[in-house]
């Protein structure tokens, strides 16, 4: 039972950031949600110090309150003139860096650690299950990304026309009267739940692989965003599979080993798309050559 668990849990957590991924690939902001998360720790750690809880709705909380913070002072930067992939550094590096002391100085002696925060392991998940009335309703960390998934699918679907204009040219879009910087915000406040929601499962550093690597396969896929977002989903999901089948072979990291599946089919997709394939466009050139 454990192992289906696992692939679910790794399938949830693989579906929020693909989707969410595909619209960062397209606005050319894949740092950010790295900034972020990794920027959210210090709102972990203060809702885990105000609460007693690594499970508390005080935490998803205060993981968006940080995420929304980051990317404002990241575009306060970057209006006053400093580069964009500085003000990135700079956010997040900082923020990170007061989560780590905060952990350091509060919270050594509970399960809140640097490797618990960053690398997460989705091995445990089972063991954090929810109870109710000595009934067991499945691991905690399902019930809590189900969540998330349905909320990111509800708001992209009711605003989906105003993401698409808004990442293809947020220009037009503010000539139309789209709130461009809401649904940036908003945007942002989806990628800091999804980040929270994923930590115990597979940490803030595999997140941010989950995030970008399915998305950008897509991206080489296909041109459409509705096509785009479901192939990055589809990724998502594949990599979890053949991941664990990997880390159950080699006892290697369970985590890890889904992101590197995600990496290696981005490889072959760059070799090989029948559109953006550098190994297809090298064949198409030579054969017209020949032909001409």
């Amino acid at each position: 039972m454990s192992h289906f668990w696992i692939l679910l849990t790794g399938s949830l957590v693989a579906s929020c950031c693909s989707i969410l991924g595909v619209f960062l690939v397209l606005r050319k902001m894949a740092m950010i949600g790295d900034a972020i998360s990794h920027a959210v720790m210090p709102g972990i750690v203060i809702a885990f110090l105000l609460s007693g809880s690594r499970d508390s709705v005080l935490m998803m909380v205060a993981a968006l309150v940080f995420g929304l913070l980051t990317t404002f002072l990241i575009q306060l930067f970057q209006r006053n003139g400093i580069q964009e992939d500085a003000s990135i550094g700079v956010v997040f590096t900082t923020l990170f860096a007061i989560g780590v002391v905060l952990v350091s100085l509060f919270a050594r002696q509970v399960h809140l650690d640097q490797d618990a925060i960053l690398y997460g392991e989705i091995a445990f998940v089972h063991w954090n299950t929810w109870d109710i009335g000595g009934v067991s309703l499945g691991p905690q960390a399902v019930w809590l990304l189900g969540f998330t998934l349905v909320v990111i699918i509800i708001v992209v679907g009711l605003f989906y026309k105003q993401f698409k204009i808004v990442s293809f040219d947020p220009a037009l879009a503010a000539a139309i009267g789209i709130p461009v910087a809401f649904f940036h915000y908003l945007m942002m406040g989806l990628v800091s739940m999804a980040t929270v929601s994923s930590f115990e499962s597979v940490g803030a550093i595999l997140v941010v692989g989950l995030l970008i690597v399915p998305a950008s396969t897509a991206y080489l896929l296909t041109d459409k965003l509705g096509w785009m977002i479901g192939l990055s989903v589809v990724v998502g999901v594949a990599s979890t599979c053949i991941g664990y089948v990997a880390a159950s072979l080699l006892d290697a990291s369970i985590a890890g080993s889904m992101v590197c599946a995600a990496g290696i089919i981005f490889a072959l997709t760059f070799l090989f798309s029948p559109k953006h394939g550098v190994l297809v466009r090298k064949w198409r050139q030579r054969k017209m050559a020949a032909s001409a």
